[in-house]
């Protein structure tokens, strides 16, 4: 979670008024209504509200209550996201909420997902021109999950595009593909956590189902959209190595050229099982470049795990230690400057 108080003084003079917000899919059921949003697909009786925490049935009209929001916001680097192969060196606005559809005893911004914290009131084009004023060429929705903020990113995307602006999504993936195929006309880059490839571990831990985000993953790609995927790699949970090759594998089936994160985990939250030997790790990387050509280590800080290499002629491309980037062999039309091959999108 981040907060840049020069940002959120902005917000403050902006007066914005909080707001509820019809949710942009549901259907009349039974007495209910039944949210399309996500998988879930909540049933809720007037005055229920959703597993997410901001939909809610009034009157047979479902609502979002977290339309304008803003819990965190900042200016990050675009590899914080983490996009290692979108806008390589930028900057870009970084917004959150709160509310999640999912419910990770491990989650590192519980504060804002689990919980309300103290908000800000914003609207979709005051965000767009806080973005200007802050020569950022983007906004990213991220630290909380956009999923359940969905009409608010909806509206501000659409307007940020009108401005020039690209939009990025950092997401659970855990989304139908209908209101996904909605959002996506604005969405130029994700980052999507896919929490590892076994259901029994993604239904306790998180309330989800991994065959869902890898049809997102999936979906988003074939749309155009530049996707790279992120797994937490959590010790005794989601470490185990033959579900991971068959996640290697399922990866590469969408495309070999999907950059792949796997993050270090440290306690947090509801979790206090020790960190994620680095042994691990980096055995996990050596496996996972046998099917896909870019492959990172989040958490740990070490360039020859965060270094982008050129699949073909092996060259040293971009070179990270930590946020420090240095583009050696990057071509201003994001191509490996020794061989010609396309590396990242400029």
């Amino acid at each position: 979670m981040a907060a840049d108080a020069a940002i959120f003084y902005d917000i403050i003079n902006i007066g914005g008024v909080s707001m509820k917000k019809m949710a942009t899919f549901f259907e009349e059921k039974d007495g209910g209504v039944v949210c399309k949003l996500c998988p879930h697909n909540c049933f809720l009786k007037d005055g229920e509200i959703g597993i997410c925490k901001v939909r809610y049935n009034q009157n047979g009209i479902l609502y979002t209550k977290n339309y304008g929001d803003i819990s965190s916001i900042a200016m990050d680097p675009i590899e914080k996201k983490p996009l290692y192969h979108f806008k390589p060196g930028t900057e870009i606005l970084s917004v959150g909420t709160w509310g999640c559809n999912f419910r990770c005893g491990f989650c590192q911004n519980w504060e804002i997902s689990q919980e309300k914290p103290s908000v800000k009131m914003v609207t979709p084009q005051q965000l767009v021109d806080i973005a200007l004023s802050r020569n950022s060429k983007g906004i990213a929705y991220t630290y909380s999950e956009p999923i359940v903020w969905y009409e608010f990113v909806l509206d501000t995307s659409r307007i940020a595009h009108k401005k020039g602006l690209y939009n990025v999504l950092v997401t659970n993936g855990f989304i139908e593909i209908e209101p996904l195929k909605l959002l996506l006309q604005n969405i130029d880059a994700m980052n999507i956590d896919l929490k590892g490839f076994n259901n029994e571990f993604y239904k306790k831990e998180c309330l989800g189902d991994y065959r869902k985000v890898l049809e997102v993953i999936e979906y988003a790609y074939n749309a155009g959209v530049h996707v790279e995927v992120t797994t937490l790699i959590i010790p005794g949970k989601n470490d185990n190595e033959e579900e991971l090759l068959k996640e290697f594998e399922a990866l590469s089936k969408i495309s070999k050229d999907i950059p792949l994160h796997l993050s270090r985990y440290f306690p947090a939250y509801k979790y206090v099982i020790p960190p994620t030997p680095l042994d691990k790790l980096k055995k996990l990387y050596v496996l996972a470049k046998e099917f896909l050509n870019f492959v990172y280590l989040g958490n740990i800080f070490e360039p020859e795990y965060e270094t982008t290499f050129c699949p073909e002629c092996h060259s040293q491309v971009i070179v990270r230690r930590g946020y420090d980037i240095d583009l050696v062999n990057l071509s201003k039309e994001g191509k490996c400057k020794i061989c010609g091959r396309e590396i990242v999108q400029i």
